[in-house]
């Protein structure tokens, strides 16, 4: 047991990669067996995850379950692990969402099975080994290693421009990744030659990096974060990939994919690079805003069902990045909550295109209209995920959405007027207006994601082809099921989740303002003492110190000692 315990990561994080390996042994073609071995391979690793929610310490920030052991001794490269408040959710998102795209392909896939399977638990141990991975280099491996089976998985099963799609969303992901492998190797050798080199994220911290260097570090990690997040105006890979991709890996896309460049802003740009960071928050939150309107406005001109969901989460995950770069615990607690919210109720609406798509074999909204007489049950669960990705009170998106405006509304980081000059209305409202841009994506969401309904759900049966479809099959529902749940469980009661998020966010968001606070110190201080003197004796007026009690006696500064020669190297 203390065996499995000390492993507890480790096992989470590789089981994937062994079922991948051993369902290549099932018969080729549309193998049941092959689906039901990664079905249960998939679901003992997500009761392993909640095994491990279960033995996460909830008040504690540091990180837990570390696992430690030399890698690359000759580069002080490390086999480190370890999860907080952060990734633990993320982890859990990650071998839920697995579960339920495995169950997704009884349907949605009839050829070449186990080689899905294959790819799709391959992709879960690159998934979770970057969040799980506290060494650079080893998440660099990870984070490398999510391309390749979502490559095939795109290019394999997706639809009639595949090709196209794959290639760009390789390039565009690559090219950012390159970028920050130079800057993982420029801070592996930045190290004093005192003392021995390493790749461990949290002695990189602790590198003494002038602000200039910090610019050009942070521009190289935040394009390949951006990347796959992705930002406006880095987001053209995304729709493409989306559209083409197949149903289970649309879901993974959005529910997993998508946060791993949100989580390396909040794990690896910021901690790293904290001066640099606090000098770029405002032009992050800034094109976040931008893809919140631009994402909403791009939605409610789209024909395609996919589309929509497609740009949507170019807007959603532009809220994510406003909370981020507010960096106050409110804003980014609400953004990582805000992640887990995206990846539920996005994944379910890819799910419930993919579910008319294998019926209809299209996804043009003018081929519909009428289906809530036809499919009952589907329509219900179609307008419970779009009200959950509005925002609806009572309903999931609602808590992450309200968090980030509230904190980003009160976030000192994004007010770059509050140390020039006294707050006034006017400051206020320049301080403001990203809350109410981003609010206003809020409304611009009800309008694209409602009217779609309206025309899929609403109205006569215009086509023949639409009065004989099916509704949803108990498989279906079942499917659904912990979708629903988790919905609605997660709008009413967010505090079990929000608790550990919570600490650790303070104590990211307190190193990173002891880090900027630092810095701006100056580098040595004048030091003071009192000396007696007459009575009566006063400060000069206009000093601006305020200091009553001493104020008959003058304050004499010390004299600078003498720097003495420790024999450092310079």
């Amino acid at each position: 047991m203390a065996l499995f315990d000390s492993n507890l990561l480790s096992i989470i994080t590789f089981l994937p990669l062994f079922g991948a390996i051993a369902v290549m042994g099932f018969e080729r073609g549309n193998s049941p067996g092959a689906r039901g071995f990664a079905l249960f391979i998939s679901g003992i690793n997500f009761f392993l995850s909640l095994l491990l929610w279960h033995r996460f310490d909830a008040n504690s920030a540091n990180l837990q379950f570390v696992e430690r052991a030399s890698w690359i001794p000759s580069l002080g490269a490390q086999y480190l692990l370890g999860v907080d408040g952060i990734s633990l959710f993320l982890v859990l998102l990650t071998t839920f969402l697995t579960v339920i795209v495995i169950v997704q392909s009884y349907s949605g896939v009839t050829d070449k099975v186990r080689e899905y399977l294959a790819f799709m638990l391959a992709l879960e141990t690159a998934m979770l080994g970057a969040l799980v991975a506290q060494d650079m280099l080893l998440f660099y491996m990870f984070w490398e290693a999510m391309l390749i089976p979502m490559y095939f998985l795109i290019g394999i099963f997706g639809g009639k421009n595949r090709v196209y799609a794959t290639v760009k969303f390789f390039l565009f992901t690559m090219a950012g990744s390159v970028l920050m492998l130079v800057a993982i190797l420029f801070l592996y050798f930045k190290a004093p030659t005192s003392v021995m080199r390493t790749f461990e994220l949290a002695a990189l911290t602790k590198n003494t990096l002038d602000l200039q260097t910090q610019r050009w570090l942070f521009l190289a990690f935040a394009l390949s974060f951006a990347i796959k997040v992705p930002m406006f105006p880095v987001h053209t890979w995304l729709p493409d990939a989306h559209v083409e991709a197949p149903t289970g890996g649309s879901v993974i896309l959005a529910g997993v994919l998508l946060k791993m460049g949100t989580y390396g802003f909040l794990r690896f740009a910021m901690p790293l690079f904290p001066r640099a960071a606090h000098e770029f928050l405002p032009v992050i939150a800034a094109l976040a805003v931008i893809g919140i309107i631009y994402g909403a406005l791009v939605s409610m001109v789209q024909k395609d069902m996919k589309k929509v969901v497609a740009y949507s989460s170019v807007s959603h995950l532009g809220f994510v990045m406003l909370g981020i770069a507010a960096m106050s615990t409110t804003a980014v607690s609400g953004a990582v909550y805000q992640m887990l919210n995206h990846g539920i109720s996005t994944g379910a609406l890819f799910l419930l295109v993919g579910v008319i798509y294998e019926r209809r074999h299209t996804r043009s909204i003018k081929d519909f209209g009428g289906l809530a007489a036809v499919m009952p049950s589907y329509a219900m669960i179609f307008l419970l995920m779009a009200l959950s990705s509005i925002g609806l009170p009572g309903l999931n998106g609602f808590i992450g959405e309200f968090l980030i405006l509230a904190g980003t509304a009160k976030s000192h980081f994004l007010d770059p007027w509050r140390q020039l000059t006294s707050p006034s209305l006017l400051m206020s409202s320049l301080a403001h207006c990203g809350v109410l841009f981003a609010a206003l994506g809020v409304i611009l969401a009800a309008v694209y994601m409602l009217s779609m309904y309206r025309r899929i759900f609403f109205g006569k049966v215009m086509h023949p082809e639409n009065h004989g479809l099916k509704d949803l099959s108990l498989r279906e529902k079942l499917m659904f099921a912990p979708l629903i749940i988790l919905v609605v469980v997660m709008g009413v009661l967010p505090q079990s989740i929000l608790h550990p998020i919570d600490v650790s966010v303070q104590k990211v968001i307190a190193d990173f303002e002891i880090a900027n606070h630092a810095a701006a110190r100056p580098t040595q201080e004048p030091q003071f003492h009192v000396l007696p003197s007459p009575p009566g004796t006063l400060l000069p007026q206009g000093s601006g110190i305020q200091l009553p009690h001493l104020q008959q006696q003058p304050i004499v500064p010390l004299p600078t000692p003498p720097t003495q020669n420790t024999g450092a190297v310079p």
